[in-house]
C-alpha cells in the first residue's frame, strides 16, 4: 500500500483492455433491490469496473449463467461484444465504471433475451 494512496490506470496501449476506448460512464446511486441493464450488445465490448463498493456482474451466454462480484477497484471484467449481461446486488455508496469500445447507439442493443438467444442461433 502507498502511503500516499494508490493509484489505478487503464491504457488501450498495454493491451489491458482488448479494444478502443468510445465511451466512459458510470453507475451510481442505485436504490437497494434494483437491477441495471438486461442486454447484450451487437458490436459494443466493455469493460467494468467497481470504483467503490461492490455488485454483481451476471453474464450469460445464451446456455449458462456466470456471476462475478466485483469489488477491488484495480480489477475490471471485460464483457464481449454479443454477451447477456445484467448488474445486481448493489452495495451502497456503490460506482460502477465502464468503458465501452463504441458510442452510444440504441440500434446496438439486443434487450430481449429470446432474441438474444435467436440471434446467437440457439
Amino acid at each position: 500500500m502507498e502511503q500516499r494512496g494508490n493509484l489505478s490506470f487503464a491504457e488501450e496501449s498495454t493491451n489491458l483492455i482488448p479494444f478502443e476506448m468510445k465511451r466512459v460512464y458510470w453507475i451510481y446511486d442505485v436504490p437497494g433491490g434494483a437491477k441495471r441493464g438486461g442486454h447484450a450488445y451487437k458490436e459494443m465490448s466493455e469493460i467494468i469496473i467497481a470504483l467503490s463498493g461492490s455488485f454483481d456482474v451476471i453474464i450469460n451466454d445464451g446456455r449458462k449463467e456466470k456471476i462475478f462480484t466485483l469489488n477491488r477497484s484495480y480489477y475490471g471484467l471485460i464483457i464481449p461484444k454479443m454477451v447477456w449481461r445484467h448488474l445486481d446486488n448493489f452495495s451502497t455508496n456503490s460506482l460502477c465504471l465502464i468503458a465501452a469500445s463504441h458510442d452510444y447507439n440504441e440500434d446496438d442493443y439486443i434487450r430481449n433475451f429470446d432474441q438474444y438467444r435467436t440471434d446467437l442461433g440457439l
